[in-house]
């Protein structure tokens, strides 16, 4: 049974029993409903029998049922099978030990290469053997256990397979009897035979998905709903090779569920998108959530006509029209991935098309690759409104971040999810190479100025981070020597995967990009590119552990080096523990001698004797004693003005000289953060419209500034705050709301 657990807790459970039962393909099939707030609609799930069950059914039938059964504890009672005839009637708000029985159930009806693979990785994973996974019923039926959240799940049934014409390609040459355990079978090799087609195959295996997910049920199964989970089970059936291999749910999103976000678009029109949030995507559908369960999908969405549905495929999809004022979208993923990868936005969205760009991009990819190679598949990559603004570096820069998850996140995942920095750390550090070759034509001295002012930045980030968090949640390996541990049915944790206030650090991105700066400095950049690239390619479509790269990369390392840098150190020094780490500090600021960095610190001096100069007039400024300043670039701006934020005090003329000099108004969004913690600091009056226009408009990035407007004391501050979040907390996501909240009351 479920351990009964807080939502709000700080570890994220992962329930699904991948280790029993493994989704390999998802069919969808939605209508987004705007009035209601409420997608609903049917998702048809294809399974394989995971791997531990296959393991130990290799000794014989037997000995798996006894593992299910005897080791197992019983449910305390057994079940009401009442009949329900009416879908609507089977409720999801049912006592966690009811299970919502819909009919009788009905009559019998007459991996491409380099994707992620499902299996266990070398570096192996260690089971804590706890059989207590499998829920038993009295008559000790196996349960499948889904992830799911926030859901109301109305009906669910098994899909007979076997029913689609056309389908006996799939049969083999099995002998059937009339006993409807060979029905059963049949169903299951038909999905197995389907869902293990060979690449080459993946159209006709996209056909026949949809075909079998539009074929009769045969037979409704039992099933619940906890906080975190759907648990199914289908009487009679106890083990996980005889469970039916292909099912549909009937289920409803709720408009409060966490993972979609109902919202307005800047012109006022409704629109709703996925939102990334800790729980991924269990409020959006049931699915397997634990980094193992690697499975394709198809989707068709409807919604009104004016609205455009948007998701996550491989194809471009053109709208279909179903009846008037109804429009259908399809769209498909052929490379198995992870069910949070899984997005949708529906809006009233345009699409603009710029063909310079669109250019640039197929020669810069061809350049690389053989035109045969080159796809430009209309993935979707989500930016916040607040990197549009104020020039193309804010943007460039997160959309290469961005990219980068292209190969480190997505072709390449982390089995473990708390070891995040595998994929952030690794986005951050690639970010830099990205941006400099897209901007073209920068000398290398020209690249490795704005790679050590970055590089500035980012130190002190985290020093500033390390300071004002939790030493917890600074470690990047918080499970240490147990990550990659499940439980024997593949549950597992997310360890403080639900702490609100961990989505707003940047720690595993910090840490992580430095980690591998120290790398690239001590082997060498060019040898650390080409194992960048090994191990892109030895990894691709895996799922790894810190030390599957770590052990590569230093065999590549010549011997000389090898016994400064080991595994166990690096864990040490930079992933098992909180605060700077000690390499780093021993390090020293490399920064210093950067032309970029000189230059803001010589413009800092400026600004400071002018500050004092001011001060001790008290009058304005003749003629002669104006200062020229010169033209800095956006992350040369965000440094002067961290810089003299460290002053106790600037003067108004100051500040207003300081917004006119440099157009701070107009400047990308992280350096409008730092002129509203100026103007925050220093109760510049005239600029509390800029800080109300920051936390209205850039509202994720502006939840630190409400615990500055707090901090003061000062009333104009504090109702300006409270002001602000009036306006915006409807359209805030749960995590940020919560976490302003706690600021301010």
């Amino acid at each position: 049974m479920e351990t009964q657990l807080d939502p709000m807790k700080d570890d994220l459970p992962l329930m699904a029993n991948t280790s029993y039962m493994l989704v390999k393909h998802y069919v969808l099939d939605l209508d987004v409903d705007f009035k209601s707030k409420v997608i609903e609609g049917v998702i048809v799930l294809f399974f394989e029998t995971g791997s531990l069950y296959r393991k130990t059914s290799s000794t014989g039938k037997g000995s798996c049922q006894s593992q299910f059964g005897e080791t197992c504890k019983m449910r305390a009672s057994e079940l009401c099978h009442t009949p329900v005839t009416n879908v609507s009637a089977c409720s999801s708000k049912t006592e966690y030990n009811d299970f919502a029985v819909c009919g009788k159930g009905e009559e019998d009806t007459s991996d491409k290469n380099g994707n992620h693979s499902n299996e266990e990785q070398a570096s192996g994973i260690s089971s804590s053997k706890d059989c207590c996974d499998i829920e038993n019923h009295g008559n000790k039926d196996f349960l499948l256990v889904l992830d799911c959240c926030d859901l109301s799940v109305l009906k669910v049934e098994e899909v007979d397979v076997a029913a689609v014409s056309g389908i006996e390609k799939f049969t083999r040459s099995a002998e059937l009897t009339d006993v409807s355990k060979e029905l059963e079978n049949l169903r299951n090799q038909i999905v197995h035979e389907l869902v293990t087609l060979p690449a080459d195959r993946w159209k006709e295996q996209l056909y026949y998905f949809t075909r079998c997910s539009q074929a009769p049920g045969c037979g409704e199964l039992l099933f619940t709903t906890g906080t975190w989970s759907l648990e199914i089970r289908k009487s009679g059936i106890q083990t996980p090779t005889d469970f039916p291999h292909a099912i549909r749910i009937w289920y409803k999103t709720k408009p409060e569920g966490r993972s979609v976000t109902w919202t307005t678009d800047q012109s006022g029109r409704p629109c709703v998108y996925t939102m990334g949030s800790p729980i991924n995507n269990r409020a959006l559908f049931p699915c397997q959530e634990p980094p193992i369960a690697l499975s394709t999908w198809q989707a068709s969405v409807r919604t009104a006509a004016g609205f455009v549905v948007l998701m996550s495929g491989e194809n471009s999809a053109e709208p279909v029209q179903l009846r008037e004022g109804i429009l259908s979208w399809y769209y498909y993923v052929t490379m198995p991935m992870p069910a949070s990868t899984f997005t949708i936005a529906v809006g009233c969205w345009q699409e603009v098309k710029q063909q310079s760009f669109t250019a640039a991009i197929q020669t810069n990819i061809e350049f690389s690759l053989p035109s045969s190679q080159a796809d430009f598949s209309p993935h979707i990559i989500f930016l916040s409104q607040s990197v549009l603004p104020g020039g193309s570096h804010l943007c460039g820069t997160r959309l290469c971040h961005e990219i980068a998850h292209a190969w480190f996140g997505l072709a390449i995942g982390a089995r473990d999810w708390t070891e995040e920095w595998i994929s952030e750390g690794f986005a951050t550090f690639l970010e830099d190479i990205f941006w400099a070759r897209a901007q073209q034509q920068l000398s290398h001295d020209e690249v490795r100025g704005q790679q050590e002012l970055k590089a500035l930045l980012r130190w002190r980030r985290l020093r500033d981070e390390v300071q004002n968090s939790e030493e917890e949640l600074q470690v990047l390996r918080p499970k240490k020597e147990s990550t990659g541990e499940l439980s024997e049915s593949g549950a597992s944790v997310v360890k403080h995967g639900l702490k609100a206030e961990k989505i707003f650090m940047q720690v595993h991105y910090l840490k992580g990009y430095f980690l591998l700066r120290s790398l690239a400095r001590t082997i060498g950049e060019a040898s650390y590119l080409a194992s960048l690239r090994k191990f892109v390619h030895r990894f691709h479509g895996q799922l790894v552990l810190s030390q599957d790269f770590l052990c590569m990369l230093l065999e590549d390392i010549p011997e000389q080096k090898k016994s400064e840098l080991t595994v166990e150190s690096i864990f040490q020094n930079w992933l098992d523990t909180s605060g700077i780490p000690k390499p780093l500090l021993e390090e020293g600021e490399p920064w210093k001698e950067c032309q970029l960095v000189q230059q803001v610190s010589g413009e800092v001096t400026k600004w400071i004797q002018t500050n004092q100069r001011i001060r001790k007039s008290g009058k304005k400024k003749r003629k002669q004693d104006e200062v020229i300043f010169q033209k800095l670039l956006p992350d040369q701006l965000v440094l002067l003005l961290e810089s003299l934020l460290e002053e106790k005090t600037l003067c108004p003329r100051i500040l207003q000289c300081l917004e006119k000099t440099y157009q701070l108004r107009e400047q990308d969004a992280e350096v409008r953060h730092r002129w509203c913690e100026l103007v925050v600091k220093h109760k510049y009056v005239p600029g509390y419209g800029d800080v109300e226009k920051f936390l209205r408009e850039d509202q994720a990035m502006g939840v630190y500034l409400y615990g500055e407007l707090m901090v003061n004391e000062d009333a104009k501050q504090q109702e300006l705050a409270h002001k602000c979040f009036a306006a915006a907390r409807e359209h805030m996501d749960a995590s940020s709301a919560k976490v302003v909240a706690e600021m301010l009351f």
